[in-house]
């Protein structure tokens, strides 16, 4: 079996490409990145998929081939290309609903998690006890209206 340097060469340069777009912090940028690299992979997959032959179809040639193609590769590059598409329409709403809450689309650091990132461990944990012990003016076993089931009497 020869290898073909050229597309080897093509499958890594989009690979290093869409690997560079996925470390931006713009959300088209990441989904670029993440098309490229399903690209790149779909083709590793063809060229892994081995030599060209006959169609997977009994009584059918192609030509003057002798082996058989093997179809596993071409079923998996359109398993992956759907896949593909519903994650890059998921980035896409959420990318445009991120542009419409925050009128950028570049993703910034959380404040809450740099916040608890200076924080020592002492410190996080006494904040995660306060929030643990409950609050007896709010937490109460005594059956309140949200409670109640419809048709429910309980203690009325």
């Amino acid at each position: 079996m020869t290898t073909y340097v050229v597309g080897l060469v093509i499958i890594g340069g989009l690979t290093s490409a869409g690997v560079y777009l996925l470390l931006e912090r713009h959300l088209t940028r990441m989904l670029l990145g993440l098309l490229l690299i399903s690209n790149a992979i779909n083709l590793l997959l063809l060229a892994a998929g081995g030599p060209t032959g006959n169609p997977p179809v009994y009584g059918r040639t192609s030509g003057d081939q002798t082996a058989t193609a093997d179809p596993l590769a071409q079923g998996l590059i359109l398993t992956a290309i759907v896949i593909t598409m519903g994650v890059a329409a998921f980035v896409l709403a959420l990318t445009y609903r991120s542009y419409r809450l925050n009128t950028m689309e570049e993703v910034t650091n959380d404040p809450e998690d740099a916040r608890v990132s200076q924080m020592t461990g002492t410190e996080v944990g006494e904040e995660i006890e306060g929030r643990l012990e409950p609050d007896p003016a709010i937490d109460t076993d005594l059956p309140d209206e949200l409670d109640a089931l419809p048709g429910h009497q309980g203690s009325r």
